[in-house]
């Protein structure tokens, strides 16, 4: 392989934050892995999945959120995956990105795009300001093997995984249990998130381990703040879907152009809405501190009453009912006479349920009729620039000024069968025998985007009895800085003993194999994952190791002494002395 297609073959192994930044098509190569898992279909056995299939689309994504939010947590820590330092990952991709470029784009090498994270010091927010500011986490995106594995770990009850992870999670389960078409799938990374923006109703967007709709989208609670910050801060840096992908940063893009064309019409009319009395209390909810220009006016007895909009909204506490909502004047018999006044209140805005300013409209007359009805709140910094971002986010998505290249799309459908799509996408793999068996090549000949991110769903999904050793020795001996950190004080014999100790049982079924810093984390393995831990140990201490392999037996030889494992997996490994 040339340097940057094993770069990119190896990446799929590892799935750090930064290389699926790179290598965009690592993100639906993941999708697909998780599509081809057997553990995604095990979810349509589950009795929470009960009569889905008779539910209705929008129904069946909160059935999904929900068995989501029961059975994992986010996760994003500096010690699952390690660390690494700007040097080594600059000199890995310097031939073939530009590092400027790259610095304006991923927040680990200088971005700055979304500022709240910027002004508390994102270093100490991720726990990094005790390191040397060249050091950085790897991040890794977890396959859904290894995010289940996560219940093996301590302090863990179920299953976990860091927003990449999760987005990558919901899409094949959207498909898979949901039955979404993938068609209506869209993956976007920003600098600091990952979101999945789904063609269903008005527009579903996943956000870590819960969604968001239209309405949740502007009804002002701190979630949806937290939903939001994306979008309306981050450039959105890439796009994936079944037909390919684009990214902010290259000049071509893979995606189908009336895919993309789609996907921006919906997502826009996602982000924009009209204004009516509730939407306009929603965003007093979220921008809270222009609460104090305006009182709520109701009718109560046939007497108008005054009260402080800040106080108003203090009763939403410990409350169901929500202020402008068809609930919330339910809300007006519950204030405290002392808060309540008969006359208006000096100096501040009256706004009332059933003013005809509230009609519904669209935000530039809702705002034109706005000022004229209170033209002072012109002279409120502030006020109307925060209402339009509210009411309409403009989202920095990738131009389309792009060339699109030739696509081929992913062609599976729900109905289809686990075997009859793993079966389909191992038709589109187009690479050669000679490759598949590590013989050294000078590229992949993919003929279409399908092919290409369907060959790398198989290494992203581990399956080694059809996939190339190099990029996966790569990987071990390069970015599992957690098994060598873990026993870094313990003896070699020590190390073998410990991890025999562990259950003989990988977290992957089949030909399929954990790599190091999986075997350490979860603490299982198979024997010749544990096999290539301990080389992997060795080999960082400069030691001469070798191993033999008979059947079932794997001997790994270091200087003097012999450390034999046993594997229930029908693979053979090919000589790692080759690739490292």
């Amino acid at each position: 392989m040339n340097k940057k297609t094993l770069e990119k073959y190896s990446s799929a192994f590892t799935l750090s934050d930064m290389e699926i930044f790179i290598f965009p098509d690592l993100l639906y190569a993941l999708v697909l892995a998780n599509i081809m898992s057997p553990e995604i279909w095990k979810w349509r056995e589950d009795p929470w999945f009960t009569g889905i299939r008779k539910m209705g689309p929008l129904k069946k994504i909160h059935r999904v959120k929900q068995y989501v939010m029961d059975h994992y947590n986010f996760n994003l820590d500096l010690e699952t995956w390690g660390l690494t330092d700007k040097n080594t990952e600059i000199n890995r991709f310097s031939e073939f990105i530009d590092i400027e470029m790259l610095s304006k784009s991923n927040a680990l090498f200088g971005y700055e795009g979304d500022k709240y994270y910027f002004d508390m010091d994102i270093r100490r927010h991720f726990g990094l300001d005790k390191f040397d500011s060249d050091i950085i986490p790897y991040w890794k995106t977890e396959t859904l093997e290894a995010m289940n594995a996560f219940r093996f770990k301590p302090n863990h009850e179920g299953g976990a995984g860091e927003c990449v992870s999760l987005a990558c999670l919901y899409a094949a389960a959207l498909f898979v249990v949901a039955e979404v078409p993938l068609e209506k799938i869209f993956l976007m990374g920003t600098p600091l998130h990952s979101q999945n923006f789904i063609l269903v109703d008005e527009g579903v967007l996943t956000n870590n381990r819960r969604i968001v709709t239209k309405s949740m989208w502007y009804n002002g609670t701190e979630l949806s703040s937290l939903a939001r910050r994306a979008l309306e801060h981050e450039q959105v840096t890439y796009i994936a879907h079944n037909t390919g992908s684009i990214h902010a940063m290259y000049s071509e893009a893979t995606i189908d152009q009336s895919a993309y064309r789609l996907f921006r019409d919906k997502l826009l009319k996602f982000l924009e809405t009209p204004i009516d009395f509730e939407l306009f209390m929603n965003f007093l909810r979220d921008y809270s501190r222009h609460q104090k220009l305006f009182q709520l006016c109701f009718i109560c007895h046939g007497a108008s009453h005054y009260i402080q909009l800040e106080k108003a909204f203090g009763y939403e506490h410990g409350s169901k009912d929500r202020l402008g909502a068809k609930n919330g004047r339910k809300l007006y018999c519950e204030m405290d006479e002392e808060d309540v006044y008969m006359q208006p209140i000096d100096h501040r805005y009256k706004i009332s349920h059933d003013d005809e300013l509230f009609n519904l409209k669209h935000y530039p007359e809702f705002i034109k009729t706005l000022k004229q009805n209170f033209p002072g709140l012109d002279n409120h910094a502030g006020f109307f620039t925060d209402l339009k971002k509210f009411v309409h986010t403009a989202p920095k998505l990738p131009s389309t000024n792009k060339t699109f290249v030739a696509h081929g799309a992913i062609a599976i459908a729900p109905n289809q069968t686990r075997e009859e799509i793993i079966q389909y996408l191992s038709s589109m793999r187009c690479v050669s025998s000679e490759t598949r068996e590590g013989n050294p090549t000078t590229s992949l000949p993919f003929g279409s985007v399908g092919e290409g991110v369907a060959d790398l769903a198989f290494y992203a999904g581990r399956y080694m009895d059809s996939c190339n050793w190099q990029p996966f020795f790569k990987a071990v001996f390069e970015r599992n800085p957690v098994s060598i950190e873990q026993f870094r004080e313990v003896e070699m014999k020590q190390v073998y003993e410990q991890m025999n100790a562990w259950p003989n049982e990988s977290i992957y079924e089949g030909n399929r194999l954990a790599l190091p810093d999986e075997v350490v984390n979860f603490r299982h393995g198979d024997g010749i994952e544990k096999a290539i831990t301990l080389i992997n140990i060795a080999k960082s201490r400069h030691m001469e190791v070798s191993f033999k392999q008979n059947n079932e037996t794997i001997e790994v030889h270091l200087e003097n002494s012999i450390f034999k494992f046993v594997t229930e997996k029908q693979l053979i490994i090919t000589p790692f002395e080759q690739w490292s």
